[in-house]
Order: structure tokens, then sequence, then C-alpha cells
């Protein structure tokens, strides 16, 4: 495959798209020493909704990727969220007030989730000094984290995934382990799809099963990632585009188009089919994840595109009617994660 095929950094493709190289202005904007602002009104934060460790701890896996720019600071500024953010328990609070003042007791499962994906990129991508060190510390205590959640287990698996694949790690080989067999068990009484319905980041499920099976040997794990995965494309899938199941959730087996489709889907659907590609070497993983990141250049049901080239930043959702125009941090950190998939494909295409 070539890299016109790859449609990158300006080369065109035959379906007319071309994925730009991440541009991280917009991130920057929304940034400040405390932490990332999570919603905005258009481009400006809104400082009265605060901060949460979900976006913060997305951002540090968002850094921690990067490979061509160096965001060495806007990380520093992440990592430090997240470990203030950690009590003495070892768990970790969600959300900050405008001050700075931690207005929580304890985050949700999902937010604890995060910040040990967060943590776990750090720790696979940080070459020395304190960030290194202090992610690696955090590591030594995850045994405290524990869910009934799906998500939330595959959020933590991911980071234990990192960094069990990039170090000598027994706590992280051990949570990646728990978590994922908690996944497992879910699936074993309910095919094709281990929940009653979709609702959000659905595949981080499969993907979290098919980075443990690379990382533990199992080819198990591996074989139900990828059966559920290979479902999840089928069931997103109309036409030759993706048709994201929407913030409110989607019936198993409903494929008609609804909205609000959200930048996050993409990104995890992206991350998903890139592993896949990666674990298997088959090219049709490699489409899938490239019609992933063709969903936010307008390869959608709506036909619009969601990514604002010009500052970097990413609409919050996908309407009937085209774009939600307000670009908070999630759907932000989306568009760039799913902008470095295309460089990561590039890569292993040129």
């Amino acid at each position: 495959m070539s890299r016109d095929d790859l449609a990158i950094d300006g080369h065109p493709s035959t379906s007319g798209f071309r994925l730009p190289k991440p541009n991280f202005a917009h991130l920057r904007e929304i940034t400040e020493p405390n932490g990332l602002w999570e919603h905005a009104d258009h481009s400006t934060p809104r400082r009265e909704h605060g901060f949460c460790n979900d976006d913060n701890a997305r951002a540090l896996v968002i850094t921690a990727h990067e490979e061509t720019e160096d965001l060495t600071d806007l990380s520093g500024i992440y990592l430090r969220y997240v470990l203030d953010s950690r009590k003495a328990d070892g768990t970790f609070r969600n959300r900050r007030d405008s001050t700075g003042a931690w207005a929580d007791d304890a985050g949700s499962d999902d937010s604890q989730g995060r910040a040990w994906w967060g943590l776990g990129a750090v720790a696979a991508g940080a070459q020395d000094g304190w960030m290194l060190e202090s992610s690696l510390e955090a590591f030594e205590t995850c045994a405290v984290f524990e869910s009934p959640h799906l998500r939330a287990n595959a959020y933590a698996a991911l980071g234990a995934a990192e960094v069990a694949s990039s170090r000598d790690c027994q706590p992280a080989l051990d949570l990646l382990d728990r978590t994922t067999t908690s996944i497992l068990r879910a699936t074993r009484s309910a095919i094709p799809w281990p929940e009653a319905r979709l609702t959000y980041d659905n595949a981080r499920i499969p993907e979290s099963l098919i980075a443990a099976g690379d990382v533990l040997g199992d080819e198990r794990r591996t074989a139900v990632g990828m059966r559920l995965l290979d479902w999840l494309v089928a069931s997103e899938t109309k036409d030759s585009h993706f048709s994201f199941t929407p913030v409110a959730g989607r019936e198993l087996g409903d494929s008609d188009p609804s909205f609000d489709q959200q930048p996050i889907e993409a990104w995890a659907m992206a991350d998903a089919c890139h592993r896949a590609f990666v674990n298997t070497g088959d090219c049709g993983w490699h489409e899938r994840a490239l019609r992933a990141a063709r969903w936010l250049l307008g390869s959608n049901d709506a036909g619009a595109v969601m990514y604002d080239e010009e500052s970097g930043a990413t609409y919050d959702g996908l309407i009937a009617t085209g774009v939600n125009l307000n670009r908070g941090a999630e759907s932000t950190l989306a568009g760039l994660g799913v902008l470095q998939v295309g460089a990561r494909l590039r890569s292993t295409s040129s």
C-alpha cells in the first residue's frame, strides 16, 4: 500500500480525502496550568464547568503517543492533574472547579480506569525524569483498581498493556489479567456483544482484549477481541462509511443512522482497527482504521467535516444537519487521536 493510498499529509486519494497532521493549537488554547478545561462555547473554554480527570487522562494518552511534536510541557500539566487527584488509598478524584479546588471526593469508575490508562501511556512513553518515575511509582499501587464496568476495565487494561509491553512490571501484568478476565466473563453469556445495547466508546472493549492477548500471549483473549471488533465494525458500517452509535445509545442490530454521533467513537474505532491490523497483518483492518479517520473528514451520515484543520479543534458532535459547533476537550482529543492513527498507518505502509 502506497503513501498516496493512505491520503495523508496532502497526498490526494481516489476518494478525495486527505488526512492532515495533528494540529495541537486548540488543545493548547483550552489548557491552563491547572489542567485541561472540559467544555467550550464554540472555541472558548467554559470555565464554570472546570476540569475533569477523564479529559486530562485522555490528554496524557495523546501527548504520550505523539511522535513528531514535543508536547512535554502539556504532558507535565496533565500528569500533575492526574497525580494530584490521587488520594491516600490510591484511588482518584475526578473534578476540579475553575479555581483548581477539588469538587468531588471520588471519581466514577470510568475516570479511575482512564487515570490508569493515562499513567500507563506515560510510563511506556517517557524516557526519563520525573514523569517516568512518578507514573511507574503509581502503577505499583494499581491493585486498588476494581470495577464491574466493562469500559472502566478496558481503559485500565489499555494502560496496563502499555506498561507491561514496555518494561517489567508485575502489578501492571496483574491488572491487565484481572481487568480483561472480567471482560471475558461478560462475553460468555452475551453474544454477539457483552451488553444489551451499544453505548459509548464501544471499540475500547475489543481493543483491550486484543492488547491483552498480545501482551499475555493468550490467543483466546485475542480471538474474542477480534470477534467483538469484527461484529462492531459490521454493525456500525453503512454503505462505505461508519455510522457510529449516537450518544443516546443504540439497540443491537440497529443500523439506521442516528445522531448525536461522538468523535470518541471514531478515535476508539481507529485505535482498535489499527491494533487489529498490527496484530494480524490483514490489510482489511488497515482500511477500516482509515475509514474511521475518514469519518472525521466528512465520510459520515451527514457528510460534515468534523475536524477544523486550521485550529486543530474537533466539533463536539455529528448532528443530522451538520455539526455541533462547540469544540470541547473530549472531542478535540478524539480528533487528534484519529489523526495520530493516520500517522501510524503511514509509518507501517511506507
